[in-house]
């Protein structure tokens, strides 16, 4: 189920205690097998990897072109030639028809194991980190053109830059791109990072840890608001007022003055979450939505949002009885014809799609995923305009590499 490198990366941590428990646990709840309640009737599975030329393991979701074709990476597969081993995966492309076509196959120098979604400009080109490869094997930042053509933007050194990007990129009118580094081998707290559209690599803020700031933001992708500031969370980081001796995580924003502020310090324990993975949403107020993976009632992890002002609402405590799942890696999606509305995924418990309301606190379970069918999904959702929902599952299926799936409510 889980490769060698993969409980290699679970179980590492900047910090040992806590947070490796906290991904040792991660990695068990995904190798639960759970029996599937009453399908919906309006789930399809687009595309099952092999693990061989074709890619297998997506960890991160897809994006989609005005033309419907979707776009992601697998962490795993593509050419033998990767310098670490047989395949350090791919970029992919699924047409309309459900054929999948391989865009590039990382062999190492060029970049290695994409954990992370992918962004467009609108000439088409596609943007992305790999969480290893790279000059000196610490993550790159890389460009994929129409034709096909890889460029590495940058080559991260574990010095100020930070390591190992394990989030997406966000790209502005410009054509900068903008992401973050976790900081895991390099043994900092993490970056944010700029690659303007001339490929000068700016850092615009280093994380310092708790108490004052976040630390190693993992998974989704950064937020950008219509001013050009970014809004994100960290896994760790926070407040003193968290019981974990290294913080419980942030929501922050970095303005486009480079102004750094924390908006809210999760606090653990029952009445908030803890470890907050994944990208997070806005609504057309500035409200921000988002998920944790731990603490909150049920100790399994929480949705929430947090107002301009930085009030925090918790919308749903997960349970491991709750029909929506737990422990979700992936933050919400909001949008397409019903915008009050907030959709997620879960990687633990019942691995499931689900809808929340804003009306309610109850989850809508959607669909519930087995590894017969692909499962758990790790990577968020992608809504496109009309509410058709799109995603993949990092293991299971045919061959066990995971899927590419489509949702239509």
């Amino acid at each position: 189920m889980i490769n060698k490198l993969q409980q290699t990366r679970l179980g590492a941590w900047p910090h040992a205690g806590h947070c490796r428990a906290l991904k040792q646990t991660a990695a068990l709840l995904l190798g639960l097998v759970t029996l599937p309640l009453l399908q919906a009737q309006t789930f399809t599975t687009l595309y099952s990897f092999t693990g061989g030329s074709d890619g297998g393991e997506p960890v991160a979701g897809v994006i989609q072109d005005p033309a419907g074709n979707l776009y992601g990476t697998t962490y795993l597969g593509g050419t033998t030639n990767c310098v670490y081993g047989d395949g350090c995966g791919t970029v992919f492309k699924i047409d309309t028809a459900g054929n999948e076509t391989v865009l590039h196959s990382f062999t190492g120098p060029d970049g290695a194991y994409p954990y992370t979604p992918l962004t467009r400009d609108k000439a088409g080109n596609i943007y992305g980190t790999t969480y290893y490869g790279g000059s000196v094997g610490l993550g790159a930042v890389f460009k994929l053109d129409t034709a096909g053509n890889e460029t590495v933007l940058y080559s991260f050194t574990g010095g100020p830059d930070g390591c190992e990007p394990d989030q997406g990129l966000v790209i502005d009118k410009s054509g900068s791109v903008f992401g973050t580094t976790i900081g895991l081998d390099c043994r900092n707290n993490g970056t944010i990072f700029k690659v303007d559209s001339a490929g000068k690599f700016t850092i615009l803020h280093g994380f310092a840890g708790a108490p004052t700031d976040g630390a190693s933001p993992s998974y989704g992708h950064l937020t950008m608001d219509k001013y050009g500031s970014l809004y994100g969370v960290t896994t760790g980081g926070g407040s003193s007022g968290c019981n974990q001796p290294y913080g419980c995580g942030v929501l922050y924003e970095l303005n486009r003055n480079g102004t750094f502020t924390v908006l809210h310090s999760f606090a653990g324990g029952t009445s908030d979450g803890c470890f907050p993975f994944g990208s997070v949403a806005m609504d057309e107020a500035g409200n921000l939505y988002g998920t944790t993976f731990g603490c909150g009632s049920g100790n399994v992890g929480t949705i929430w949002k947090v107002s301009k002002k930085g009030s925090e609402t918790i919308l749903h405590n997960f349970s491991v009885s709750d029909p929506g799942g737990c422990n979700p890696f992936a933050g919400v999606v909001t949008g397409g014809l019903e915008s009050a509305n907030v959709y997620g995924v879960t990687a633990g418990c019942d691995y499931s799609l689900w809808k929340l309301t804003s009306a309610e606190t109850k989850l809508a379970q959607l669909y519930s995923f087995d590894l017969t069918g692909g499962g758990p999904p790790m990577g968020e959702a992608w809504q496109n305009a009309k509410g058709t929902l799109y995603g993949t599952t990092s293991y299971g299926s045919t061959y066990n590499y995971g899927t590419v799936w489509k949702y239509v409510p």
